[in-house]
């Protein structure tokens, strides 16, 4: 017979479910939705739930019952084995006889076995013997020993933590920058790993819980800045009690299907959870532009601090309106708007090397999500404009992410560009250095975790906005897929729009040498690249290419415009 007890995680501090440490349970409930009228009937009463209506077995309204009674379950189960009050969550799932359950912990040995004995009266079902079996289970949680209490952390020092789908990368890496121009030691962990000081101290995904805590460990650090991504809060839950000041960038179609997140508006639930823990009168900055984010405001207890690159943006006038911030451009001008005060410039757009004098709009975005973020965490306004100035779209600032190389007379854009928005957003900018008559080669790939469809719309993005599209696969990166079903999906994207002439290669360096070697004076090269940044850094280096600085980046944004 199959076990009810599908998973049982510890999330380790504030999740999607509880500001704290808590218990998730996926619980298969095959034998509640099937059980008989009597059986379902006495497993209520049992629990308190004296005037339930099961319903008949296996229709909507017995699944209805079932997630009212499991964690009606839950809590007799807790009360009778010793703890009074107990707060828990009951989510469907898109199988319904599938369910997640929450509840916090305070002790880990006993929270889990509550977990296995609630599945074991579910697994009891069958039988007749559903009250002793729900005796049984609260015996065995009594018995538990109680186990270690939970090691969410209180920070001592600000901590501005940062997630979205696109850009949380980036603009984690400004805001310490910023930091660092003020004089502080900063401490940050990101997708990349652990840096202290600019110096990298681990290398790893760290967008996680533990991140946090490293980053903390590390003696002397004055200033954390933390990326906390999808999967961390979902796996592991936020590695701290609190932050200081939040950011969320934007929710866009990205890792769905995934975990029990298949909708936007799921993800933007879970990107929820980073503002939802920032401090009493600490701020929260949103992305005013995005719907979902911008609605996170309704859920936190922080001011919020809101960014937009329209001044005249309902979403602004509503935030002032009601005691908040805002950060827009205004004649060209990064400005901080407050409530019936006078806008403040900060710096031209054209002084900012990462927007590449505007032209970037997602890095636009970035900025003004960093500009705001700095200033809400106190750092001098003169160390947020020096920053902003001096933070630059190269390997060494930014890694990974917008860089730009010149290659004789061709220009390269490195970008991870993992996504719809990202791929779009890599346009944007290979369009914005590109001289008049010249082409766009890009090599496009996808990781494997990823919906078919989203799949197939990166190579349909690819290929109806560049001139000559190649597939370069992302070997390390397949996550149970094969490279041909990858190919495939990224083809069939392509011919959505007619592309068919599609060269395939087995890595990212292999992908960039080939498009390259096609290249002409003027042309622009872009790579998606994930798996392979510094063997594609390596490559160009052998070759003779070299990183474009603020002003050679300028003079080819002049010479696109003509």
């Amino acid at each position: 017979m199959t076990s009810a007890l599908v998973e049982l995680r510890v999330l380790e501090g504030p999740n999607l479910y509880f500001p704290r440490a808590a218990v998730k349970l996926t619980l298969d409930i095959t034998h509640l939705a099937a059980a008989s009228d009597e059986t379902a009937a006495r497993l209520a009463r049992r629990i308190g739930l004296r005037n339930a209506r099961p319903g008949a077995p296996d229709t909507g309204f017995r699944a209805r019952f079932a997630a009212r009674a499991v964690g009606r379950l839950v809590r007799a189960v807790a009360a009778e084995s010793g703890t009074t009050r107990l707060a828990v969550r009951v989510r469907p799932t898109s199988d319904p006889h599938v369910l997640v359950v929450a509840y916090p912990w305070s002790h880990r040995e006993r929270a889990q076995e509550m977990g296995r004995a609630v599945a074991g009266v579910l697994d009891a079902l069958p039988s007749a013997d559903v009250e002793d079996a729900v005796e049984e289970a609260a015996a065995r949680v009594r018995q538990s020993p109680p186990g270690d209490r939970p090691t969410t952390l209180t920070p001592s020092v600000p901590v501005v933590a940062v997630t979205g789908t696109n850009g949380k990368t980036t603009t984690s890496r400004m805001i310490a920058h910023l930091a660092r121009t003020s004089g502080k030691l900063v401490g940050w962990s990101n997708t990349d790993g652990i840096y202290v000081d600019g110096d990298l101290v681990e290398a790893g995904d760290f967008s996680g819980p533990s991140g946090a805590g490293r980053v903390l460990a590390h003696e002397g650090v004055q200033f954390a800045v933390t990326e906390t991504a999808r999967g961390g809060i979902l796996l592991k839950g936020i590695g701290l009690t609190r932050n200081d000041v939040s950011v969320v960038t934007n929710v866009s179609a990205d890792h769905l299907g995934l975990h029990g997140i298949d909708t936007l508006d799921q993800l933007a639930e879970v990107k929820s959870v980073v503002p939802r823990i920032t401090r009493r009168g600490g701020w929260a900055v949103l992305n005013a532009d995005d719907p979902r984010v911008y609605a996170m405001r309704t859920v936190i207890k922080a001011q919020p601090w809101v960014f937009s690159r329209d001044p005249d943006a309902p979403a602004i006038r509503e935030v002032l309106s009601a005691g908040g911030r805002a950060t827009t451009v205004i004649d060209g001008w990064v400005a901080v708007l407050t409530p019936d005060g006078d806008p403040d410039p900060l710096v031209e757009l054209v002084d900012v090397p990462m927007t590449l004098a505007g032209l970037s709009r997602f890095n636009v975005e970035n900025t003004l999500a960093a500009a705001s973020a700095g200033l809400a965490a106190g750092l001098p306004r003169a160390a947020v404009v020096e920053g902003l100035r001096t933070f630059l779209p190269d390997p060494e600032h930014n890694p990974g992410r917008m860089n730009f190389f010149s290659l004789g007379e061709v220009s390269v854009v490195v970008d991870l560009a993992h996504n719809e928005a990202g791929l779009e957003a890599l346009l944007e900018i290979m369009n914005g250095v590109r001289r008049p008559g010249a082409r766009l080669l890009l090599a496009v790939g996808a990781v494997g975790d990823r919906q078919d469809d989203l799949i197939a719309k990166l190579g349909e993005i690819a290929a109806r906005d560049s001139d000559v599209l190649a597939i370069a696969h992302k070997a390390h990166y397949l996550r149970g897929r094969e490279v041909e079903e990858l190919d495939g999906l990224l083809r069939a994207g392509a011919e959505r729009v007619g592309v068919t002439d599609v060269e395939s290669f087995p890595t990212e360096v292999d992908g960039l040498a080939g498009l390259v070697k096609q290249a002409e004076p003027g042309d622009v090269v872009g790579l998606m690249c994930h798996a392979e940044r510094q063997q594609v850094y390596e490559w160009l280096a052998g070759h003779g290419a070299t990183a474009d600085g603020p002003d050679v980046l300028a003079a080819k944004v002049r010479a696109a415009r003509g």
